[in-house]
């Protein structure tokens, strides 16, 4: 059996992108193999990729598309995750951002993975 934590990959992070958020999944946020539920890290997601929007809005937005989701590595109880933002693209009526997760574990303090 092989241990998923000797195959990550260790990462620095980017400085060409802003730090619009930082959280720590909980317990209540597990599925059943101990791991974070995708769902909850495509909510926080989406919750950081608002986040330089709304600075160019005057009003309300809303998430109309997302065009890519990839999940390298699982995410744990106590990761640091780091949600680095850009703003891609400015539109008449859209803002494209691009939305980068970095998880530093709770046992590697210091060392960050994608």
């Amino acid at each position: 059996m092989s241990n998923p934590q000797a195959n990550e990959a260790r990462t620095t992070l980017p400085t060409d992108q802003e730090l619009v958020m930082k959280v720590i999944p909980m317990p209540a946020d597990c599925n059943a193999n101990g791991d974070i539920f995708g769902g909850w890290v495509m909510a926080q997601v989406d919750l950081a990729g608002s986040v330089l929007p709304a600075r160019l809005m005057q009003g309300r937005m809303a998430t109309v598309a997302v065009n890519e989701f990839i999940f390298k590595q699982p995410v744990r109880v106590g990761d640091i995750l780091s949600f680095f933002a850009k703003i891609v693209r400015v539109g008449n009526t859209s803002v494209t951002v691009k939305v980068e997760v970095y998880a530093e574990r709770y046992n590697k303090q210091g060392a960050y993975v994608k």
